[in-house]
């Protein structure tokens, strides 16, 4: 038989940075499905971003979502389940899944338990994690329980840089599981402001001009559904607006549209809310804005590629590469500290290199999962 990939996403990230490996299974004509978890399930948040990236429908949409935040287990056996099922019924050589996020466990524990049956049943999927060695090392993000299980139950680690590969191999995974392809977000990135130019300008939309306002995303649990946390940060924002005289511009996330609501806040007075944005109008916020303030692991990357400088509202980062690059600071979630780290970033210079490679991970991803199978 010859190599058939399964890819198993359920977020826009996730769409984002398999997209390129997904074209070039188009473009070899290697087989492969899809699944759909439904983790994210607003169509500006997942379906959008298929006809942008010109991918194919999914074969398999699961429509499972969360429950509540303290449901995690919840969540990912309700996928593990519909995921077993499918895997078993198309039995792909190799499944992938990228990143941290509850689709990607449920993905690795689906693959991985039916692969233990191969001494009596012949089963036997290899599994492979695009984005691997990625660390926080805060055990108090879901995301972090996520990423090392899957990389420590992978037979293919594709890490982007060689700090992740060290990380992947100080934690005893065999070197070689362990390939750097590079970021497949360069990949991404590149492909969306090619297209990117042939479609409607958002900043004329909005009454943007570039380098004349700031962009904000917030959706992780740890802040949004914090009260405390949420409220620090929203204060440091509208403080550097003021400061500034910027609009800030914040695409919301469902996730953080309720809780906004529960916990009685409007920001609508001094930020510039609008809905989550496709993927081409996104990447166009982000490469023209002055400063980016986010909670998002991909993010950090795309505005370190984009040479937007970062301020990460977040105690922890996985993407080091980008604080270390000087394109990033981690300023956690109180007020002083935010607005501190914004009037740093603002007047950073935009020379810093790019650590994740030159745009063609996916098509390295491909060429090793063909050697090989």
């Amino acid at each position: 038989m010859g190599m058939k990939i399964g890819f198993i996403f359920g977020t826009r990230p996730e769409i984002i940075k398999l997209s390129s490996i997904i074209r070039h299974c188009i473009k070899k004509q290697i087989p492969f499905f899809t699944i759909h978890t439904g983790q994210h399930y607003s169509r500006g948040m997942s379906s959008s971003f298929l006809e942008e990236l010109q991918l194919p429908e999914p074969d398999y949409n699961l429509n499972i979502r969360s429950k509540a935040p303290f449901r995690q287990g919840d969540h990912t056996g309700r996928m593990m389940i519909k995921l077993e099922e499918i895997l078993l019924r198309e039995m792909p050589s190799v499944a992938l899944v990228q990143g941290d996020t509850n689709s990607v466990l449920a993905g690795a524990l689906a693959v991985s338990k039916i692969s233990t049956t191969r001494s009596f049943t012949g089963f036997n999927i290899k599994l492979g994690h695009v984005e691997a060695g990625l660390r926080s090392y805060d055990r108090a993000m879901p995301e972090e329980i996520n990423r090392v299980m899957a990389d420590h139950l992978s037979d293919y680690l594709f890490a982007p840089t060689r700090k992740a590969k060290d990380i992947a191999s100080h934690e005893g995974i065999k070197k070689t599981k362990v390939w750097v392809t590079g970021n497949t977000i360069v990949d991404a990135l590149y492909h969306g402001l090619e297209v990117g130019r042939k479609n409607k300008d958002i900043l004329s939309g909005n009454g943007l001009k570039k380098d004349s306002y700031i962009l904000l995303t917030l959706h992780r649990q740890e802040n949004v559904d914090n009260r405390k946390r949420l409220d620090e940060i929203l204060n440091a924002v509208k403080k550097i607006a003021r400061k500034h005289k910027m609009p800030v511009v914040f695409p919301i996330h469902p996730r953080t549209v309720r809780k906004l609501k529960m916990f009685g806040i409007d920001p609508k007075s001094y930020l510039h809310v609008i809905e989550p944005c496709p993927f081409l109008d996104f990447l166009q916020l982000e490469a023209n804005a002055r400063l980016v303030l986010t909670d998002s692991g991909g993010v950090q990357e795309e505005s370190c590629v984009l040479r937007v400088p970062c301020v990460t509202l977040r105690d922890s980062t996985e993407r080091p590469e980008t604080v270390e690059s000087g394109a990033n600071i981690i300023a956690g979630a109180r007020s002083r500290e935010i607005a501190d780290s914004a009037e740093m970033m603002l007047n950073r210079k935009r020379d810093w290199r790019n650590p994740f490679g030159d745009g063609t991970a996916g098509k390295r991803i491909i060429e090793i999962l063909v050697k090989q199978h």
